[in-house]
């Protein structure tokens, strides 16, 4: 951990709760070009230890460390703050939680984890933190709504994609996950703790080609700490499996390596399309 007299005097900081993943980078880098310091708190397990480059300050916690990762914010002067990246659910099974935190999930015992998420902003802004949208520092991620590549879905695709929107509603209603996979009308595999990528593999070996993934913001998401998200990643799984279609949330999901995705999505065959 750095010391408190680390940043650059006179320059306002904004905290950032950083998972794994670039986003975590990309957020950094839009808060300097803002003239933003970046005080960044890795999860460990889940965070880039590179990203102690790119902070003004630096710190790794375990996840449940609730205290001392409001302490250490405290102690930075830090007014805002927000989350980026990813945090594996998994991992997060193994949790060990100080007092405060164990508070919370004694609390929320038997709510999902955007009701854990939705807790966790109330604390923060309890402590006086404001907590904000992360892509606000990197609006470059978000999209407008249409069909992004060139391929344009078939009048079967459009049916499940119209299909994947009402299942996945439903699925997020009960915070369950963000991310179908359907095929002609039927549910092929729904998102869990596994995460995207293993729903769509799974959506892929179960369904065969011509699947339409469809990935959703969960009905009264909270926006400032998980945002749904796909990127190159997402569209080399889809390849893989002959998917007919991803279909998501303009404006509600951030895409990364949108160029580099779509040109991937091109050469495969398979239409992107922001509702």
């Amino acid at each position: 951990m750095s010391d408190a007299s680390s940043g650059t005097p006179g320059k306002e900081r904004i905290g950032i709760i950083a998972g794994s993943g670039q986003f975590p980078f990309l957020v950094a880098r839009g808060a300097a070009e803002r003239g933003l310091d970046a005080v960044i708190c890795g999860i460990l397990g889940n965070a880039d230890p590179a990203l102690a480059g790119v902070a003004g300050d630096f710190v790794m916690l375990p996840i449940g460390q609730l205290n001392k990762l409001i302490k250490f914010f405290k102690s930075r002067d830090v007014g805002r703050l927000c989350m980026a990246g990813a945090v594996s659910k998994v991992r997060a099974l193994d949790i060990r939680p100080d007092f405060r935190a164990a508070g919370l999930i004694l609390k929320l015992a038997g709510k999902g984890d955007d009701a854990v998420l939705r807790a966790l902003v109330d604390v923060l802004q309890s402590e006086g933190f404001d907590v904000v949208r992360p892509d606000a520092l990197v609006p470059d991620l978000r999209c407008a709504p249409g069909v992004l590549g060139k391929i344009q879905p078939d009048a079967y695709t459009r049916k499940d994609t119209e299909f994947g929107m009402r299942i996945a509603g439903n699925i997020g209603a009960m915070d369950i996950g963000q991310c179908v996979a359907v095929r002609r009308g039927i549910v092929v595999a729904v998102e869990a703790i596994e995460g995207t990528d293993a729903a769509l593999i799974r959506g892929g070996e179960l369904g065969g080609a011509g699947c339409t993934a469809v990935k959703v913001l969960k009905p009264g998401q909270d926006t400032r700490m998980d945002l749904p998200s796909i990127g190159t990643g997402t569209l080399e799984i889809m390849a893989r499996y002959k998917y007919a279609c991803l279909a998501f949330e303009a404006g509600g999901t951030l895409f990364f390596d949108r160029k580099a995705a779509l040109a991937l999505a091109d050469a495969a065959g398979i239409a992107v399309v922001a509702f």
